[in-house]
């Protein structure tokens, strides 16, 4: 497979590189790169928004390509997002309620199993659902004073860090839920009506402010999370005794 050219957006070789697959907008770049990181970002389809260089390939083929050319060994670590929609539990549900028979493919797998291969330490994030990761660390937005809750889970390949203390949650997530609304200090960052956030609602209540574009906010990481893992991240890429 023959590489395609990266976008060149943002670089400065003092930083250890980390390899951002299905990258969309860069909600995780965005806090890696807070915590200490350059940062590459991989999806299939172009990601204009993306505030860091950026390549438009097959995730999975960009990393099996990286592996079979030594390539690899330009990074220091990879995060991953593969699509949730095979395992994702608000998928799940609504697709089961309604009657659509769509199958989404599960990637995790062979994802899984590319990463080891890196020798590389690595992250694979979920929403809460049934994929098949391990929730190694767990965060929810209460843990940084976020206006959303945006629980996700994260395994954690070749290396570990401590599980934050969850705060009790402020109250409701403001839409409705089975008929009855609620107002609350979350709004719902996905989908559309119900009471459901806004995008610029989704702005803030992430702190992502370079994309517009719903479809991306949706499916956005708060870069709070990133950070706080890339933090711990790059501790551990980092040798022994070399100053952040």
């Amino acid at each position: 497979m023959t590489q395609p050219t990266p976008i060149r957006r943002d670089h400065a070789p003092a930083r250890p590189l980390l390899l951002d697959l299905f990258c969309c907008a860069g909600g995780a770049a965005t806090g890696y790169h807070r915590a200490g990181f350059d940062v590459i970002g991989v999806d299939i389809v172009d990601r204009p928004n993306y505030p860091f260089t950026f390549v438009r390939a097959d995730a999975l083929e960009y990393l099996a390509a990286l592996i079979a050319s030594g390539e690899i060994a330009r990074f220091a670590a990879v995060h991953t997002s593969p699509p949730c929609q095979a395992g994702c539990a608000l998928t799940i549900g609504t697709n089961k309620a309604r009657g659509w028979g769509r199958e989404h493919v599960q990637l995790i797998p062979e994802l899984r199993t590319l990463l080891d291969a890196t020798g590389l330490p690595y992250v694979i994030e979920q929403p809460n659902g049934k994929a098949p990761v391990r929730r190694d660390v767990w965060l929810c937005g209460e843990m940084f004073g976020l206006g959303v809750l945006r629980h996700r889970n994260f395994e954690l390949g070749g290396w570990t860090m401590p599980q934050p203390a969850h705060p009790k949650h402020r109250g409701y997530v403001r839409g409705h839920r089975h008929g009855v609304y609620r107002d609350g200090p979350y709004v719902a960052a996905y989908g559309a009506g119900g009471g459901k956030a806004t995008v610029p609602e989704m702005q803030t209540a992430m702190g992502i402010t370079w994309t517009d574009v719903r479809e991306e906010l949706t499916e956005a990481i708060p870069p709070a999370f990133s950070q706080h893992i890339g933090r711990a991240l790059l501790t551990a890429v980092r040798p022994v005794g070399v100053a952040a």
